[in-house]
C-alpha cells in the first residue's frame, strides 16, 4: 500500500513539474536561442548536482560510465534540444500532447531491443490515455492546421528518446542509487552542453537587459526543477513502480496545461475536461495489476 501511494505521489509530482516546463521554456525562449535555452539548462542542472556526482564517482564502476552518460543524453541532454528547437515552430499544447508518445515508445523499444513482452492490458490502457490526448488536441478552438511537420518529428524524437532511456535504466542501472545516477549523468552531460553554449553566442548577450536576465533565470529554475530533482524522482519511480508506468507520467501533463490555462484566464472547453478523464482512465487500466 505504502509503495502503491509513493507511486501516484510522485506520478503527480512529476506531471505537475514537467507540465509546467513548457511554460518555462517559452519564457526561456523570448529572448535567448533554442540551444541557448537547452545548454543553459543542462549545464545548470548538473551544477547544482556536483557535490552528488563526486560521489557517484566513487561508488558507479567506470564501467557504467558509458551507460550512465547514455541515460543521461536520451533522458535530459538530447530531449532538451529537440524540444526547445520544437517549439520554435509549434505551440506548447501540440508538443505536450505529443508528449503523450512516450509510454508507447516505451514499449517499443522494449520489444525491440529488451525483449519485452508487454500485457494485453497494459497495450489497452496505453491505448485509450493515448486516444484522450488525441481528443485533448483536437478540442483546441484554435486548431493550427499548417504546423512544420519537422517541428513535429522533433518533439516524435523525443519521446522516442524518452522511452528508450526508461527501458535502460530500468534493465542496467537498478542496482543503483537514483541521486547517484541522476548526478553523475547530469554531469557527464553538462560538459557537452557548456560546450555547445560557449559556441552558442551566450556570453556575448547583454547581461544588463532585464529580458535577458528574465528568460536565464526562467532557464536555471527549469534546469534546477525540471531537470535535476525531476530527473531523481522519476528514476525513484521506474524502480518503485517498473517502467511502463513510469512512462506513464507524460499522460499528466495536458492536465498541468489545463491549470496553467485556468490560472492565465484561457477558455476551457468541456471536451477537453472529458479528454482528462479518458487519459487517467488509460493510466488506470494499463498499471491496475501493478499496483494492486
Amino acid at each position: 500500500m505504502n509503495n502503491k501511494i509513493t507511486s501516484w505521489a510522485l506520478f503527480v509530482l512529476l506531471s505537475f513539474i514537467w507540465g509546467s516546463s513548457f511554460i518555462l521554456m517559452k519564457e526561456g525562449l523570448l529572448h535567448l536561442t533554442a540551444f541557448q535555452v537547452a545548454s543553459l539548462r543542462i549545464v545548470s542542472s548538473g551544477f547544482v548536482l556536483i557535490p552528488i556526482a563526486v560521489k557517484a564517482f566513487q561508488k558507479i564502476p567506470y564501467k557504467k560510465w558509458s551507460i550512465v552518460f547514455l541515460s543521461g543524453s536520451l533522458g535530459s541532454l538530447l530531449p532538451a534540444y529537440l524540444f526547445c528547437m520544437a517549439e520554435q515552430g509549434i505551440d506548447s499544447s501540440l508538443a505536450g500532447t505529443l508528449n503523450s508518445l512516450t509510454p508507447i515508445f516505451t514499449i517499443i523499444t522494449g520489444v525491440l531491443f529488451f525483449k519485452t513482452i508487454p500485457s494485453t492490458q497494459k497495450i489497452i490502457g496505453i491505448l485509450l490515455a493515448f486516444s484522450g490526448c488525441i481528443v485533448m488536441y483536437f478540442s483546441q478552438s484554435k486548431l493550427q492546421v499548417d504546423q512544420n511537420v519537422w517541428f513535429v518529428f522533433y518533439v516524435i524524437l523525443a519521446t522516442f528518446f524518452y522511452g528508450l532511456n526508461v527501458n535502460l535504466v530500468h534493465h542496467h542501472l537498478k542496482e543503483y542509487a537514483s541521486l547517484e545516477i541522476v548526478g553523475l549523468a547530469l554531469f557527464l552531460n553538462a560538459i557537452p552542453a557548456l560546450i555547445v553554449l560557449c559556441f552558442s553566442g551566450f556570453f556575448s548577450l547583454d547581461f544588463h537587459d532585464n529580458g535577458v536576465l528574465a528568460s536565464i533565470g526562467f532557464t536555471v529554475f527549469l534546469g534546477i526543477l525540471g531537470t535535476s530533482i525531476a530527473s531523481i524522482l522519476f528514476y525513484k519511480l521506474i524502480k518503485s513502480a517498473g517502467a511502463v508506468f513510469s512512462s506513464m507520467v507524460t499522460y499528466g501533463i495536458p492536465f498541468v496545461a489545463i491549470l496553467w490555462g485556468f490560472i492565465y484566464k484561457e477558455k476551457i472547453g468541456s471536451m477537453q475536461l472529458f479528454s482528462l478523464l479518458i487519459i487517467l482512465s488509460g493510466v488506470y487500466v494499463a498499471n491496475k495489476k501493478r499496483l494492486s
